[in-house]
């Protein structure tokens, strides 16, 4: 492959809710560009971008994607991105190297939930967005019904380039609204040109019309023009078309079918001629390494290196995969460049273009490209390479909050230090996943996006690592604490033949605010304990507490003070006054009013107004208290809070209330008292299971 310039390349995100055809389309480009010789198909596992085990296996996208095409001098590089919300971390990172977001929505469904997710994904990097409706050809397509929806969606900056030749059965082509001229397509993509037809040319006319007044609202020069003479050329329309979708002041609409090979060429003009390229970007924004000083890097090939890694795959035989974009000078095979990130060097090996699971080396990358390097020792997602000399760190990628947590345990005793460095290496390739061993509950717990993004990467840890776990219902970190003051005596006095053990407290118990934590104060006066024993006495409240008084679970928001007590001059010793504080705790917390308090998350789920009602009924029967409700586009966003032990397999919920519609994300909020019928089953549970131990 030649060299191409800076304004040669355009890095598109392929985008949209999961199901609308994205990965389809990306084979219609490769397949238009000569890059393939025959239409991959998802369904059949044969396609480019999506050739995982894990992908083919459930015919879904679940990684990003890089690929690329060259078309009319131009390189395009097409990062493919799943639309399943169990990896929206997928697309965060791959968003956040493209200047072009170009979103798929369905001519059928219009505008989802995942669509607006995408676009707020687009909006929070500035990108340049251009909306695809795919499936023209399906039964109900119906394409003006989309546009009033992306509208009253994203706003009026919404401006159709193309309008169909027909819908569903009769879907034959496309009317290009700024040359007014019908393209009719073969299956081999390629495109004839004809006069609109009669039937259409009033629907055209009026959609140009919005279209040159979107044109010229772009530019002052182009509104005076258009005010004074009522319509622009040829040329101006391109020009200001081009700033428009540039300075993120036109968001373009384009159809067409991506199976059946409809629009996809002109598409790819359409890329090259009005998204942006790398340089329209000018700068990128990051800081001096180990200050808070900021330093702006021009995207430019004569600037010193500056590169970041965004994803991090592992391939078989080949080891791990580093997905980098160079914003500035070059990247080349055999050199050493600096990872500030790390504080480390690295040498660069192989750099390879790659398409989907094919790649082919390349010796150089420049300022604007994105290319993947292998074997790289200390890189990580989200890491910066520059020059020793000119050294800058990009801020990291902004990943989601898990919002799942599920048990894990291994299927084989003694595999739990495998299945720990395994984990640890899935969560290096996808930050979205966390593993944490969580003492409180004695269980190890794994957090990522949905069920599906779980069960994928228990997948594969059985493949990848050869070590098989099983997921299991989640423990909830129930806390205890007291509600009222009480005040007890501790004593432990131990006589068994030479040197007794004694120790004497008499230990204040207060409830503090929710959140607080614990306090120990030491109001000793006149040696009646020693304060060499003082801490050990600290020490025994802090175990008891661990231990809990009613359930086992750990007792926070407490006060404890140390008032009065004796010792004894030969006996006492740190562990009797240790043990000594541990009973005075228990004794005292017995007469405090101890209750149980349980983990509540603040919850917000977005939802098209039809399912709001189930979903608000739902929430209700799982504890949740409805904070407020907002519109969002055509959707509305149901604010809520409800008790963690509530939120087991929500999304699996949600997604069935909602036919898949429906998206959430949740935060832990506090802790609060547990309903007093529910605390009494998990205290004889707990008194239950102390038994059996015995």
């Amino acid at each position: 492959m030649k060299d191409f310039k800076i304004d040669q390349i355009r890095n598109v995100g392929v985008v949209g809710h999961g199901g609308v055809g994205k990965t389809s389309l990306v084979e219609a480009m490769l397949y238009d560009a000569k890059v393939t010789t025959r239409l991959g198909s998802v369904d059949q596992g044969t396609s480019l971008s999506d050739y995982t085990d894990d992908e083919i296996e459930r015919k879904i996208s679940i990684g990003a994607s890089l690929l690329h095409l060259e078309w009319k001098s131009h390189k395009i590089n097409i990062v493919d991105l799943p639309g399943y919300q169990d990896f929206i971390g997928e697309v965060v990172g791959g968003l956040r190297v493209t200047e072009s977001a170009l979103i798929l929505v369905s001519a059928q469904s219009g505008v989802e939930v995942g669509t607006e997710q995408v676009w707020n994904i687009a909006e929070n990097y500035r990108l340049a967005r251009m909306f695809f409706v795919n499936r023209m050809e399906k039964e109900h397509a119906n394409f003006e019904d989309v546009v009033k929806q992306l509208r009253e969606s994203f706003g009026q900056k919404i401006a159709p380039m193309q309008i169909p030749i027909g819908e569903g059965p009769n879907f034959k082509g496309i009317v290009d609204l700024i040359r007014m001229k019908a393209l009719y397509f073969d299956k081999e993509g390629k495109s004839r040109e004809e006069k609109v037809p009669t039937e259409l040319e009033s629907k055209a006319q009026q959609y140009q019309e919005k279209l040159i007044e979107a044109v010229a609202e772009t530019d002052d020069a182009l509104l005076e023009k258009f005010f004074d003479k009522g319509e622009l050329s040829p040329d101006e329309m391109k020009a200001g078309l081009r700033k428009g979708i540039v300075e993120r002041s036109i968001y373009p609409v384009v159809c067409g079918s991506a199976l059946g090979n409809i629009g996809i060429s002109v598409l790819l003009d359409l890329i090259v001629g009005y998204l942006p390229s790398p340089a329209d970007f000018g700068q990128v924004e990051g800081k001096v390494p180990r200050t808070e000083k900021e330093k702006v890097v021009k995207i430019s090939p004569d600037g010193p290196l500056c590169a970041f890694a965004f994803k991090t795959v592992s391939e078989p035989h080949v080891g791990e995969l580093t997905f980098l974009k160079v914003y500035s000078g070059k990247l080349q095979s055999g050199i050493d460049v600096y990872n500030s990130t790390q504080d480390a060097s690295e040498r660069i090996g192989q750099i390879y273009a790659l398409n989907g699971r094919e790649r082919r080396e390349v010796g150089i990358v420049n300022a604007g490209d994105i290319a993947a390097v292998v074997k790289l020792k200390s890189t990580k997602t989200g890491d910066t390479f520059c020059e020793k000399k000119e050294p800058v760190i990009l801020p990291p990628i902004d990943f989601p909050t898990p919002v799942i947590n599920m048990g894990i345990r291994p299927k084989n005793r003694g595999d739990e230090e495998k299945i720990a460095n395994g984990f640890a290496k899935l969560h290096e390739q996808d930050p979205t996943f966390i593993m944490e061993v969580d003492t409180d509950i004695k269980q190890t717990i794994i957090y990522g996006q949905g069920e599906l993004h779980l069960e994928v990467m228990v997948d594969r840890l059985k493949r990848r690592f050869g070590v098989e776990a099983e997921l299991e219902k989640p423990r909830i970190p129930y806390r205890e604490t007291i509600t009222a003051k009480a005040e007890a005596q501790g004593k432990y006095k131990r006589q068994s033949g030479g040197r007794g053990q004694y120790g004497d407290v008499w230990l204040r118990l207060e409830p503090l605010p929710r959140g607080s934590g614990f306090e120990f104060v030491d109001e000793i006066v006149g040696g009646v304990v020693p304060s060499k024993y003082i801490p050990s006495v600290e020490k025994g409240v802090v175990e008891a507490m661990r231990e809990g008084i009613l359930a086992g679970y750990k007792v926070v928001d407490a006060k404890v003070t140390l008032y009065d007590g004796s010792f004894h001059e030969v006996d006492s010793s740190d562990l009797a006054f240790k043990i000594a504080g541990s009973m005075g705790f228990k004794n005292a917390a017995a007469k405090a009013k101890p209750v149980m308090l349980e983990p509540i998350y603040n919850l917000e789920v977005i939802v098209p107004e039809e399912f709001m009602g189930d979903v608000m009924g739902d929430l209700s029967s799982r504890r949740g208290k409805i904070l407020g409700m907002d519109r969002e586009g055509n959707f509305q966003k149901i604010r809520a809070q409800v008790p963690l032990a509530e939120l087991y397999k929500y999304s699996t919920s949600l997604r069935s209330l909602t036919q898949g519609r429906g998206l959430h994300t949740r935060k832990f909020s506090h802790y609060e008292e547990v309903p007093r019928d529910i605390a009494d089953k998990l205290i004889k549970e707990a008194q239950k299971a102390k038994e059996s131990e015995k």
